[in-house]
């Protein structure tokens, strides 16, 4: 059994609880957060502690909070036996300021205490400061999931840009097709088919093979019509996104 104490109380944490608790193989011995904010999320029978300094002893301590607080909170772990380790795509290894080995455990998922997940599918990204703990988290990692790579700083950072497109920008999109379809009395519904089709075939298909639509032909006369019918601020998205898929397509 791997003996993990888990740092934070957000939406990864939650979910990484969640994970280890149906892992036969990790023993979350206790859970910290500074408040109880949102302790009704998490199973009851994790031990909490308040206080960072009553941390029990484990093999991994996995810290799961806001990218900016990660160097202070890790200053303030003072033993030198285990590893902790991170969960942030962006931030390198030497953001951890403590004195114990240090690792990076980033799942790469949106996440929401209120979606359910397949945690066996989630890919998750290490890396280690000494070689010696690579075996140790990549063990950790296989617990939970079936998708394990290892990952230095850099393609980590690169694939936190291509994930932020893939994710948080188009679900950006989702929200001003939405608010289209609220201002016309349309309900969101009737795009969710498109939505699906769309994920569903990069199974089959590249993203560049994927493409369909009045920039991909170069429809001037569409694109002339739909940009009058659009606010300054989806005129202007409409643009740039427009002429990207023009220049890939039609150079």
């Amino acid at each position: 059994m791997i003996r993990v104490v888990l740092i934070g109380a957000g939406n990864i944490a939650f979910h990484l609880a969640k994970a280890f608790g149906n892992s036969n193989g990790v023993d979350l011995i206790q859970r910290y957060s500074r408040d109880n904010k949102n302790d009704s999320y998490f199973n009851r029978n994790i031990p909490k502690t308040n206080s960072i300094n009553n941390l029990q002893k484990a093999d991994i301590y996995i810290i799961a909070i806001n990218d900016d607080a990660i160097s202070t909170l890790s200053k303030q772990l003072t033993f030198t036996d285990g590893l902790v380790v991170h969960t942030s795509g962006s931030k390198p290894l030497n953001s951890l300021k403590c004195k114990a080995n240090k690792g990076i455990f980033y799942p790469l998922q949106t996440f929401s205490k209120e979606k359910e997940l397949s945690y066996n599918q989630i890919p998750i990204c290490i890396e280690t400061e000494n070689t010696n703990d690579t075996s140790l988290l990549r063990s950790l990692a296989k617990l939970i999931s079936e998708n394990v790579y290892k990952i230095d700083l850099h393609q980590r950072e690169k694939l936190h840009i291509a994930a932020v497109f893939v994710n948080n920008f188009s679900n950006h999109m989702f929200k001003l097709a939405n608010d289209i379809c609220v201002e016309n009395n349309i309900s969101f519904d009737i795009l969710k088919p498109l939505i699906f089709e769309t994920t569903e075939k990069l199974n089959d298909l590249s993203p560049y093979k994927a493409q369909t639509g009045p920039a991909k032909r170069n429809d001037i006369e569409v694109i002339k019509k739909q940009l009058q019918q659009l606010d300054n601020n989806k005129k202007e998205i409409y643009n740039l996104v427009t002429n990207s898929i023009i220049k890939t397509y039609n150079s």
